[in-house]
């Protein structure tokens, strides 16, 4: 069911969390949970896009996940690859503009060529930005920020929170929902998460259902975001 909220977050992000342990206890292997989570995130992005969120940020992969097996982490960027290329057509169709951020060089060779003509292809798209956060962490993207301000010369006195925004993968959130259980940012979008409302969901992520998004964006849009005032 559509959602009627008046209040809805521009900019939403999703930690992507419990697949492995869904799996774990249906007695299923690893690699099924993720397969179930990779159909979970197709639909989710089709209830954002109905919904009318206009950015949409999905945590699917830490740089702290490239400590899992070689073979987990093999089959996770297959899936990775698989949800871009696959849905290329559906993304242009939708007019959904797709961006990767995170540490592109350290995804295999196939995938970057993948996300290069998928952001190509998408990045005149203005109905919906979808970000997937690969090889993405929190503190890797301020370090890269800070480097950038530093190539391009910008003088000390000149460096405000503005610039430094401006220097980052993406915007500030609005709202960030967490699946799993677990009650922490874990390295996601920190410096954009300042200010954001936060939702945490004790499903996994397989079990998510767009009944789950209504009941996060009613909770969000009975908040008063004050912003420190």
């Amino acid at each position: 069911m559509e959602n009627k909220n008046k209040k809805i977050p521009y900019h939403l992000g999703i930690i992507i969390d419990g697949n492995r342990r869904w799996a774990r206890k249906k007695g299923l292997p690893t690699f099924e949970g993720h397969r179930r989570g990779l159909v979970k995130v197709k639909k989710l992005i089709s209830w954002s896009q109905k919904k009318g969120i206009k950015v949409l940020t999905l945590f699917v992969f830490s740089t702290e996940n490239w400590k899992r097996s070689a073979r987990e982490v093999n089959y996770l960027m297959k899936l990775a690859q698989s949800v871009i290329a696959d849905n290329l057509e559906e993304f242009c169709k939708e007019r959904i503009k797709v961006k990767i951020i995170g540490q592109k060089e350290k995804l295999p060779k196939s995938l970057q060529k993948i996300i290069q003509k998928t952001e190509d292809l998408t990045k005149n798209n203005k109905e919906m930005v979808l970000n997937f956060a690969l090889s993405y962490g929190g503190r890797a993207e301020i370090i890269e920020g800070i480097k950038n301000i530093v190539k391009r010369k910008v003088p000390i006195e000149k460096i405000n929170e503005k610039v430094i925004s401006q220097s980052l993968w993406t915007s500030d959130l609005d709202l960030i929902i967490r699946t799993g259980g677990e009650k922490r940012l874990s390295n996601f979008l920190i410096w954009q998460s300042a200010y954001s409302e936060l939702y945490f969901v004790n499903k996994y992520w397989p079990d998510f259902e767009e009944k789950d998004l209504d009941e996060a964006l009613s909770n969000y849009n009975c908040r008063k975001r004050k912003f420190g005032k």
